[in-house]
């Protein structure tokens, strides 16, 4: 039995730290709350940058990222925000969103750029996705996305 047992808990031990290390490895951050979006007929869990230290790192070292996920940036103000991919290693596309829920346009991102990719008029969020997720599931400017009532304000 006392083999068992030890046999056990080495499984749980690698399990976990297989977890670990997988979480590491994708640059998760579990302290960022998660809110369900949605867009067509397609659900996004996005990752809440809604202070100014979340918005400033944002996906920025992660080498990978599920592809339901994203990341919805939250800003204080509606004004034409700007993004770019200092240190960030996924390519990504980003949607500006407006107050109401409405997609203002969409940009494509390329890793480790400092270009900057702006929303074409006053914008108060912008949803970070894998690149190509939004063209290749219809959604174009003008589509409003679900959940949007549910975001913490910006702080």
């Amino acid at each position: 039995m006392k083999k068992r047992s030890a046999v056990l808990r080495s499984s749980l031990f690698a399990v976990l730290c297989t977890a670990a290390w997988s979480a590491a490895a994708q640059g998760v951050t579990a302290s960022l709350p998660v809110v369900e979006l949605g867009a067509g007929m397609y659900r996004i869990e996005a990752e809440v940058a809604h202070t100014a230290e979340a918005r400033q790192t944002g996906l920025m070292h992660r080498v990978a990222m599920p592809l339901q996920r994203g990341m919805v940036f939250v800003f204080a103000e509606d004004a034409v925000h700007c993004m770019w991919m200092r240190n960030t290693h996924l390519a990504l596309s980003v949607a500006f969103i407006d107050a109401g829920g409405k997609i203002l346009n969409i940009e494509r991102m390329a890793p480790r750029t400092e270009d900057n990719h702006c929303a074409a008029a006053p914008a108060r969020y912008a949803l970070e996705m894998n690149a190509g997720w939004f063209e290749e599931r219809g959604i174009a400017p003008g589509a409003v996305l679900r959940g949007i009532d549910r975001l913490p304000a910006a702080r």
